[in-house]
């Protein structure tokens, strides 16, 4: 059984920006912000004042924090292990993160998972994910 935590304070800082500040203040207060183009209407991570796929501007809304692991991996040579998966979220975008908080053997591609904020060093949210369910990342009441 190899145990992942969410290893608070643990993770290094992200950069400072301006274009990343409502983010961060939104993050602080539990929401998960993603930017949408006010011209495609797609949504898209790493946040960006341009849309990736047509140059349209975009506009902060806020996501559900809901999302399905893509790929993952476990780095159990690390003490304590850590998840690095991709993570496609409700609303469209995948991304980079860390699972947290769960049961290496439970994880699963296209495993439920919700949002979960860890503090990095200086203590800025770092969006991780969690396994829906219990610890293991099994849906509550599987066997």
């Amino acid at each position: 059984m190899t145990l992942i935590p969410l290893r608070d304070g643990d993770w290094p800082d992200p950069p400072a920006s301006p274009e990343a500040t409502p983010f961060v203040a939104a993050a602080k207060e539990g929401r998960f912000l993603l930017r949408r183009c006010t011209a495609c209407g797609k949504a898209h991570w790493y946040p960006r004042s341009l849309c990736p796929f047509c140059l349209g501007e975009t506009a902060w809304e806020e996501a559900s924090g809901e999302g399905t692991i893509y790929s993952y991996t476990v780095l159990t040579r690390e003490d304590p292990p850590r998840a690095i998966a991709y993570v496609t979220l409700a609303e469209g975008p995948t991304l980079l993160t860390s699972l947290v908080d769960c049961e290496a053997g439970g994880l699963a591609v296209g495993q439920p998972v919700r949002l979960v904020f860890a503090a990095s060093k200086n203590g800025t949210p770092v969006p991780c994910f969690r396994p829906v369910g219990n610890l293991s990342g099994a849906p509550p009441g599987a066997p």
